[in-house]
């Protein structure tokens, strides 16, 4: 492994042991032989609190062209739920290890890199973009690295993600850290900001631009927060759907010509059976809601683009509500799977339905350049230490939490703090 360091980081002491406390930083580019993580295993599978348990585990070995990152944050998402539940499908029937390690964001310091390494080295701060694959595919010379058979989530789709003091990843994962965040601020972000910008601006030809009109659903929280912020800094309008009446402040200060709250119509789950009285009831509630959406964008104006992420509960509406030739674009089904339409308003008038996916390297990288240019706010709402990890993904799977993002510390040993040397000072 190379040995090349940051050098802008100044000389401390600390003394080389085989386990670190959490929160205690070993000295600069010394693996210890083990570290504490939260860790799942396939017996455990169920809710968060049950199937994240804290374990004692080998400190992994980056191979040539891999980094092994010190982790000071890690931010809360699904993926830490999905994980834990082993639904839509189980981690470990994936990647086979005997324990998964949950976590898809991290901010953190580059401890060790492999020996073909050579754009990062020992010390730089960075934040890791969820996206591995293999590389040697035409989708991943000159396609669409997403669209690789070797394409996967890391911190889902691999067992070592970022609960846990370091963890492993591609180089390729990397990206520059906003100095001018917290570790914990820092960490909220990337999973949820580069998905939103993939759906935004990676489908062809329905890329989003000015002027342009996108009702974005659960406007409130990681993904929406991001969608609303990047629609309004493209020059389109954002339509925010809200649940709680107290979310409609804070979707408004993020950027949202409007905001919509669902609870103020009767059209939600399932497509009734066409043609029934409980249709007619559903689509008078549905023209309820477009008539809603005309009175931000003007009469007969539907949306360009939908932002979907609910799935069952929303699907129907979406693709009603999206105007003639344009696009709903969907990336989770947080409220089922099972998805349901008229496919009369689809068909005839041209829509389309796109599936998306995180997003590649080049997509990660622009969105975290919108981040590092200060350009976007990463709308941290709440921050838990490491020992309230599953009790984190807990409220988010009980849809308890608090508009935005949310962050747990790792080996930052308080918030608030922006370098190495702040941390080590806090200690």
């Amino acid at each position: 492994m190379a040995l090349d360091t940051n050098s802008a980081i100044a000389p401390y002491d600390a003394p080389e042991k085989d386990l670190y406390e959490i929160g205690e930083i070993p000295p600069m580019g010394y693996v210890p032989e083990k570290m504490y993580a939260w860790a799942i295993r396939r017996e455990r599978h169920g809710e968060p609190e049950q199937a994240m348990l804290q374990e004692v585990v080998d400190v992994p070995r980056p191979d040539s062209h891999e980094v092994l990152v010190l982790v000071m944050a890690a931010g809360v998402n699904y993926n830490g739920v999905w994980a834990g539940l082993g639904i839509p499908l189980s981690p470990f029937d994936v990647h086979g290890a005997p324990f998964h390690i949950a976590g898809s964001d991290a901010s953190g310091i580059v401890w060790a890199v492999g020996d073909k390494v050579k754009n990062w080295k020992v010390g730089d701060e960075v934040v890791i973009h969820c996206n591995q694959d293999d590389g040697d595919d035409e989708h991943c010379n000159g396609g669409d690295p997403m669209f690789s058979d070797s394409q996967r989530i890391w911190g889902y789709e691999t067992p070592d993600g970022s609960f846990a003091q370091f963890t492993c990843v591609q180089a390729q994962q990397l990206m520059p850290r906003p100095k001018h965040l917290t570790w914990e601020e820092s960490a909220c972000y990337t999973l949820t900001l580069a998905t939103a910008y993939r759906m935004l601006f990676g489908h062809h030809p329905h890329e989003l631009k000015p002027g342009q009109n996108v009702l974005v659903w659960g406007a409130s929280g990681g993904l929406g927060s991001y969608a609303i912020q990047l629609i309004n800094t493209a020059g389109a309008n954002a339509i925010g759907v809200i649940s709680e009446e107290d979310k409609r402040d804070f979707v408004m200060s993020l950027g949202a010509k409007g905001v919509i709250n669902r609870k103020d119509f009767k059209c939600w789950g399932q497509l009734p059976t066409v043609n029934t009285p409980e249709y007619k009831e559903w689509f008078n509630e549905v023209r309820k809601f477009g008539k809603a959406i005309w009175e931000i964008t003007g009469k007969g104006v539907n949306v360009d683009m939908v932002f979907e992420h609910p799935g069952e509960a929303t699907f129907p509406v979406s693709t009603f509500v999206c105007k003639k030739g344009g696009m709903v674009v969907i990336c989770a089904g947080t409220t089922g799977y099972n998805l349901t339409m008229d496919a009369r308003y689809v068909w005839m008038h041209q829509k389309r339905i796109q599936g998306s996916h995180f997003a590649h390297l080049r997509q990660a990288a622009s969105a975290n350049r919108l981040m590092v240019e200060r350009r976007l706010d990463p709308c941290m709402s709440e921050v838990f230490p490491w020992a309230e990890i599953p009790q984190a993904h807990t409220k988010m799977r009980k849809n308890e939490h608090l508009p935005g993002n949310m962050s747990v510390l790792v080996q930052a040993p308080r918030t608030g703090l922006r370098t190495l040397e702040e941390a080590l000072e806090a200690k």
